[in-house]
């Protein structure tokens, strides 16, 4: 079974996503934004979500976590729950 370990960015609007996407661009700290910015309990973990299987969350965030790039972020990828930057540490 896969597992990965991720930590993301979650906002209401793809603007406001982009808005934080262009921040980390220049240079700004992913977990600082995040607990700024993210509107998802993890915010206040820096936006960890700790280790987790494939199919744990949603199809569009899974298979940006399981097929992206490492260590590079990914989005704005667009859910039910609003707008992600996805950052994977990590995936086996």
């Amino acid at each position: 079974m896969s597992v990965a370990s991720a930590c993301h960015i979650l906002t209401k609007s793809k603007a406001e996503c982009e808005k934080v996407k262009a921040l980390l661009d220049k240079g700004g700290d992913f977990h600082q934004l995040a607990k700024k910015y993210s509107t998802c309990p993890s915010a206040k973990k820096g936006g960890d979500l700790g280790e987790f299987r494939k199919g744990d969350m949603v199809k569009a965030f899974d298979k940006a976590v399981f097929n992206g790039p490492l260590l590079k972020v990914q989005g704005p990828i667009k859910t039910q729950f609003g707008f992600h930057l996805i950052k994977v540490l990590y995936r086996n």
